[in-house]
């Protein structure tokens, strides 16, 4: 798509990202036309309390950075404000972005996302996985500073006495997720200046082998950091985890700032090249 013709699309004219002058530039705020389609965030599981508070959180932090944007909130499951009824009262000529809201490819709930999509009346166009992305190492740093297991600042500044040496990035899907969670545990490594590796989640054996790696490459205390939302897993399903691994875990990311402005950043990049996304409808 060109910047000055978009071929008859319904999709506004290309938009740019407003990049504020200095070091501090944030690519996370988009410039946009008056009109620009509707986000929809695409909710794994059914709407539940704390499901609708994440959404809400990060919802308002990704309007900050697009301002003006109608979002939304649709759920896999359940009945209550479900993705294909969110996608039904679309009545917009231009077509809905939905983001889904996860860290890394998880094929149950992309295949779900896209059965949903291809059976809306509308247009849809559906954005790439918020991952991997320094801000979600940035997310997954502060989760673990608020449990008091790792320094707030980056490396340089003095640890807790009570920090982790050694970190899992514990991620929700399959092979290409834990690649994805590769590559935040060398950002966070980075960030930490300590060892960090992936594993899945729903494999207590691959996490204990993870740990097990980390003890033996002379790390004394290990925690386990999920890098995932919280709504892809379960609260009972992440009570078991950690139980089963027997570490000290952090929380999800839930809706830190980065993961708003992330979905931000996935909305921008459809807009300014539909190619980059699925469309249905």
């Amino acid at each position: 798509m060109g910047s000055e013709d978009h071929g008859g699309s319904p999709l506004p004219v290309r938009t740019t990202r407003h990049l504020r002058p200095g070091r501090h530039s944030s690519p996370h705020q988009l410039s946009l036309p008056a009109e620009s389609p509707a986000l929809v965030l695409a909710v794994p599981g059914a709407a539940c309390q704390a499901s609708e508070e994440i959404a809400a959180e990060i919802a308002a932090w990704a309007g900050a950075s697009c301002p003006g944007v109608t979002i939304t909130a649709g759920y896999l499951e359940g009945s209550e404000n479900h993705l294909s009824k969110i996608l039904g009262s679309h009545h917009s000529r231009l077509p809905a972005v939905v983001v889904p809201l996860l860290t890394c490819p998880y094929p149950e709930v992309d295949e779900a996302i896209a059965a949903i999509v291809a059976a809306a009346d509308t247009p849809t166009l559906v954005a790439g996985h918020l991952g991997p992305h320094p801000f979600l190492a940035e997310a997954v740093h502060a989760r673990l500073s608020e449990a008091g297991l790792a320094r707030a600042g980056r490396s340089g500044r003095i640890s807790l006495v009570s920090a982790a040496d050694g970190v899992i990035v514990g991620a929700a899907g399959d092979a290409e997720a834990i690649q994805a969670a590769g590559v935040i545990a060398v950002l966070l490594a980075s960030r930490l200046t300590i060892p960090a590796v992936p594993a899945p989640l729903a494999d207590p054996a691959a996490v204990r082998e993870a740990a097990e790696r980390l003890l033996a490459a002379q790390v004394t205390r290990v925690m386990l950091a999920p890098c995932v939302i919280g709504p892809e897993v379960p609260a009972d399903a992440m009570t078991a985890i950690t139980a089963g691994s027997g570490l000290e875990c952090a929380p999800p990311l839930g809706g830190y700032p980065t993961i708003g402005q992330l979905v931000a950043i996935r909305y921008g990049a459809v807009l300014e090249d539909p190619q980059l996304a699925d469309v249905s409808g």
